[in-house]
C-alpha cells in the first residue's frame, strides 16, 4: 500500500513541476522584455477550482465475518478523483467556500497479510471558511471545512455517511500567459478526518479514517472585490482675480459619478452661495486678499449620500479680490490759443482699471467752464490774456478721484494802430452838442416837426463831419439817445423821447448819413440831469458872463426842466458823449427855455396853445 501511495505523490509532483516550471520560466523571460502584468485589477468576488484530486486514507476496520471470526480491513490510496471548489470572498481575504470531491476506485477485495483491502468510494462535500492573502501573482490561502464524506464498507458492505473535518491550504499562481480570469493552483494540501459507522453485525464496524488529499488544477475568478471607482471632483473659480463687488462663479466639476444615484454639492467659503455643480461669491464685503472656496460632491440614494468612502469627494479652488485702484485721467485743449472771447473745447480721458462708472468736473483759473462728461467748452470771456490753467478732475462711485491739468493760452490783443491825424481831428469835431428841444416838441401831430433851427446847424455840422469820419472808421455809429422832462405821465414821456431820437435820426438820414450807422434809444423821464448836476454845468460853462450866470441860477428851476429836453449824441468807436451844455448863446434860445409849447398858426388862423409837460 504504502508503496502504491509513493508512486501516487511522484505523480502528482511531476504534475505539479510539468505546470510550474514552465510557467515560472516564462514569467522570468517576459520580466526581462516588460512590466509583468498585475494578476487582476483588483481581487475577485468568486474563485471556482476544478482539478485533479489524490487521496491517501489511512485505518483498519475490524469487521465479523459470518464464521464468528474477526477480520481487519485497510484503505488503499485513490490515485484517481476529481475536485470541485466554489469560494465567495466578502473582502480581500475572507470568503465562504464549498468544496466536493470524488475519489472511486474499485478492486476486488483480496488477502494481504491476513488482512483484507477493500476501497469502494471515497466523495463528499464540505462547507466553511477560507483565507487568502492576495499579490500581484501568486495567492497563498488556507481554509478550514466541515461537511459529510460517502465512504465505501469493508467486504461488500453498502456505502455509508459520515462527518467529515478538513483543513488545509494551498497556493495559487497567476502566469503571464494567462488571462485576468484563469490562474493555476499549484498544489491544495488537506488534512481529513472521517468518522463512518457501518453499523452492528456481519461486515459491519467503525471507521475513523485520517487521510491526506492532495490536488492541483485550475481556478476561475469571476468579479472584483475592488470597490466601485471613487467620485472625483475638480474645482475652479472663474476669474481668479477681482476687484471688490465684482461677482466670482465657482463651478464643480464631478466625475466617476454613477447615474443610477443621486448627487448633492456643497460650497463654504467667504460670501459663497451655490446651487446645484455652480456657485456664486459676492467679493462686495471682502478686504484685499486671497480666499478659498471649498466644494465636495457625495453621491448615494436620496437621504444617504455619501455613506461609503468612495462615494464623496472634495476639491478647493482660489481667488484673489485686488485693491480698489485710483483711475487716471488725461486733459487736452483745442485750440489750445485763443482770442478774447473766444472758446475751446476742453476734453477729458478716464480710465478706471476695474471698469468703475466716472463722473467729470472742470474748473479754470479764470474765464467760464460748462460741460458734463469728458468734453467741456472753456470762454475767455472776462478771463486775462496770458495762459489759463484748466483742470479735469474725475472721480469714480467709490470716492477715488484723479485730475490732470491742460492751458489755454489767451492771446493779448494787438495794439490797436495809431490814429491819423484827420481821424483824430474830426473825433474831436464829433465832440458836439447835445441837441435841445423845446416844451412838448415834437408833437404827436407832428413828429417832423420841433427842431429849432440852431439845433439843426448842430446837426449839419455833425453830419458833415461824421461821413468823412466813417470812410476812416467805416464800422463807426452814431447812438441818439432821447429824453423828457419829469413833467407828464410815464407814457407820455416815454413817447416824446422816441419822437425827439426819431426826429434827429430822420434830419441826419437826410444830411446823408446812412441810416444803419444811426442807433436810437428812448427812455422817457429816466436818467434825469439833478438839480445839482445842472447847476455844476452852468458854473462850469465858460461862455457864460458872470451876470448872465448869476440870472441863469436865479432861474435854475426854468433851467432843470429845459436840460431835461434833449437828445445825446454818443459815438460808438471812443464812447466819447455830445457835450450836454444848454445853448444859451442861441439866437432861440428863449423858445428852448419856454416851460409852455410855441403857437402856431392852423388853417382856421387861430391859434391852439400845447398842454404843458
Amino acid at each position: 500500500m504504502y508503496s502504491q501511495t509513493f508512486k501516487t505523490l511522484c505523480r502528482i509532483l511531476a504534475v505539479a513541476c510539468v505546470v510550474c516550471v514552465p510557467s515560472a520560466m516564462y514569467a522570468q523571460d517576459s520580466a526581462k522584455a516588460a512590466k509583468k502584468a498585475p494578476a487582476t485589477d483588483s481581487p475577485s468576488r468568486w474563485d471556482i477550482f476544478l482539478g485533479y484530486s489524490y487521496l491517501a486514507p489511512k485505518d483498519t476496520v475490524q469487521t465479523l465475518n459470518p464464521d464468528g471470526t474477526t477480520v481487519g480491513y485497510s484503505y488503499q490510496s485513490v490515485d484517481w478523483g476529481g475536485i470541485l471548489s466554489v469560494a465567495r470572498y466578502f473582502n480581500n481575504y475572507v470568503g465562504v467556500e464549498a468544496v466536493g470531491d470524488v475519489h472511486t476506485e474499485s478492486q476486488d477485495p483480496g488477502p494481504s497479510n491476513s488482512k483484507f483491502n477493500s476501497n469502494d468510494d471515497l466523495s463528499g462535500g464540505s462547507l466553511g471558511l477560507i483565507f487568502r492573502y492576495p499579490t500581484s501573482d501568486i495567492t497563498p490561502f488556507v481554509h478550514a471545512l466541515i461537511g459529510g464524506e460517502r465512504v465505501g464498507g469493508p467486504h461488500f458492505q453498502p456505502d455509508k455517511w459520515g462527518m467529515a473535518l478538513t483543513a488545509g491550504g494551498g497556493v495559487d499562481y497567476q502566469t503571464p500567459w494567462f488571462n485576468r480570469h484563469l490562474s493555476i493552483r499549484v498544489f491544495q494540501a488537506d488534512y481529513q478526518y472521517m468518522h463512518v459507522n457501518f453499523g452492528p453485525g456481519v461486515y459491519g464496524g467503525r471507521a475513523n479514517i485520517n487521510a491526506t488529499r492532495l490536488s492541483t488544477g485550475i481556478v476561475y475568478h469571476i468579479g472584483s472585490i475592488a470597490p466601485p471607482p471613487s467620485v472625483t471632483l475638480a474645482c475652479s473659480a472663474n476669474p481668479e482675480s477681482v476687484y471688490p463687488g465684482e461677482p466670482v462663479t465657482v463651478t464643480a466639476t464631478p466625475g466617476m459619478l454613477d447615474p443610477k444615484l443621486h448627487a448633492m454639492y456643497t460650497f463654504s467659503g467667504d460670501g459663497v452661495t451655490g446651487n446645484g455643480t455652480t456657485a456664486t461669491v459676492n467679493t462686495a464685503d471682502l478686504a484685499p486678499g486671497t480666499y478659498t472656496v471649498k466644494c465636495g460632491v457625495k453621491e448615494g440614494k436620496p437621504g444617504k449620500e455619501g455613506l461609503k468612502p468612495w462615494q464623496f469627494a472634495e476639491s478647493s479652488a482660489t481667488y484673489t479680490v485686488k485693491a480698489f485702484e485710483p483711475p487716471t485721467v488725461s486733459c487736452s485743449a483745442d485750440p489750445s490759443t485763443i482770442k478774447p472771447g473766444e472758446t475751446s473745447t476742453i476734453s477729458a480721458s478716464g480710465v478706471s482699471p476695474q471698469n468703475r462708472p466716472l463722473t467729470y468736473s472742470y474748473s479754470a483759473a479764470s474765464g467760464t467752464i460748462n460741460g458734463t462728461g469728458n468734453s467741456a467748452t472753456f470762454s475767455s470771456t472776462g478771463a486775462p490774456t496770458g495762459p489759463v490753467d484748466v483742470t479735469c478732475k474725475v472721480s469714480d462711485d467709490k470716492g477715488q478721484t484723479a485730475s490732470a491739468d491742460a492751458t489755454v493760452t489767451i492771446e493779448a490783443p494787438p495794439p490797436p494802430p495809431e490814429p491819423s491825424p484827420e481821424q483824430v481831428r474830426l473825433e474831436h469835431r464829433l465832440a458836439l452838442h447835445s441837441v435841445f428841444f423845446p416844451t412838448a416838441r415834437p408833437s404827436k401831430a407832428r413828429p417832423e416837426g420841433g427842431l429849432l433851427e440852431s439845433q439843426q446847424t448842430t446837426l449839419s455840422t455833425l453830419a458833415t463831419d461824421f461821413k468823412s469820419y466813417v470812410a476812416i472808421k467805416p464800422d463807426a455809429h452814431l447812438i441818439l439817445t432821447g429824453h423828457a422832462d419829469p413833467r407828464g405821465s410815464v407814457e407820455f414821456n416815454q413817447a416824446l423821447s422816441e419822437r425827439r431820437v426819431n426826429r434827429v435820426k430822420q434830419y441826419l438820414v437826410e444830411q446823408g448819413i446812412p441810416e444803419s450807422s444811426i442807433e436810437t434809444r428812448a427812455v422817457g423821464e429816466d436818467q434825469q440831469l439833478t438839480t445839482e448836476q445842472v447847476k455844476s454845468l452852468v458854473t462850469e460853462n465858460t461862455e457864460l458872463s458872470e451876470s448872465a450866470r448869476q440870472r441863469i441860477l436865479h432861474n435854475l428851476r426854468v433851467i432843470v426842466l429845459a436840460q431835461n429836453r434833449r437828445v445825446d449824441i454818443t459815438l460808438s468807436t471812443t464812447g466819447q458823449q455830445s457835450i450836454q451844455l444848454y445853448p444859451f448863446n442861441a439866437e432861440d434860445a428863449a423858445t428852448l427855455l419856454s416851460k409852455q409849447a410855441p403857437v402856431r398858426k392852423g388853417k382856421a388862423g387861430a391859434a391852439r396853445r400845447h398842454r404843458k409837460r
